[in-house]
């Protein structure tokens, strides 16, 4: 079993319990953060001492407070400590259920398990956990097991997720063919990107770009 686990929860009542299911797994060392940066400053330094953490739970949601932090979700945070720390085993206790958001985190994030909050939920993280340590299968919670089926978002790629992140945010074109631009996202014309949005638009069948990040949003895509 996974000797040292790392929570990432904003939730006191989810923390305790996840904790109490880890210890009845005989698991020696479990720590918890309510914040990601927190959380991540952890994973960074346990490998600094070399004492890297095997496993980590994380929601996906994390409500703002009076407090500025840089990882700002789940995602984010597992997409940063994926770049320090590949190897580490990941899983998702959460309460989100929009099939693209767990495929994308399973093909794009490389996780190892989605364990959706509910009313069973305690007995299925633990399932989760073994399943996860025991072997390298996706695990996924039997009530979202449509989720990695679902075809209808099959050809929406990590392109245009970028791309409708961005518009979500209110940039024009010009300032999202830059920011493509530095990153070397290509293609990142300016007539590249508006065939892409329109692209999107008739995909989704959107009337314009508001209709268009209002669908995303309801897709879980933004």
């Amino acid at each position: 079993m996974f000797n040292k686990v790392l929570v990432a929860e904003d939730l006191d009542t989810i923390s305790i319990a996840v904790v109490q299911a880890l210890e009845e797994l005989s698991i020696s060392e479990i720590h918890y953060a309510k914040y990601c940066d927190d959380a991540f400053l952890k994973i960074k330094r346990a490998l600094h001492d070399n004492s890297p953490y095997d496993l980590l739970i994380s929601d996906l949601s994390f409500k703002e407070d009076h407090r500025e932090n840089k990882l700002k979700s789940g995602d984010e945070l597992i997409e940063a400590v994926k770049k320090v720390q590949p190897n580490i085993k990941t899983i998702i206790f959460s309460i989100e259920d929009k099939s693209f958001r767990i495929k994308s985190l399973f093909n794009n994030l490389g996780i190892n398990a989605y364990v959706s909050k509910g009313r069973n939920s305690i007995p299925e993280l633990k399932k989760a956990i073994q399943s996860v340590f025991s072997n390298d299968e996706k695990i996924l919670s039997p009530e979202l097991s449509h989720a990695l089926r679902d075809r209808s978002l099959l050809e929406i790629e990590a392109y245009d997720i970028s791309l409708l992140k961005l518009l979500s945010k209110g940039l024009t074109i010009e300032e999202i063919a830059s920011q493509f631009n530095t990153s070397g996202i290509i293609p990142n014309g300016n007539s590249s990107l508006e065939k892409r949005i329109n692209k999107l638009k008739i995909y989704f069948k959107a009337s314009n770009n508001v209709h268009l990040i209002a669908i995303a949003k309801d897709l879980g895509l933004v």
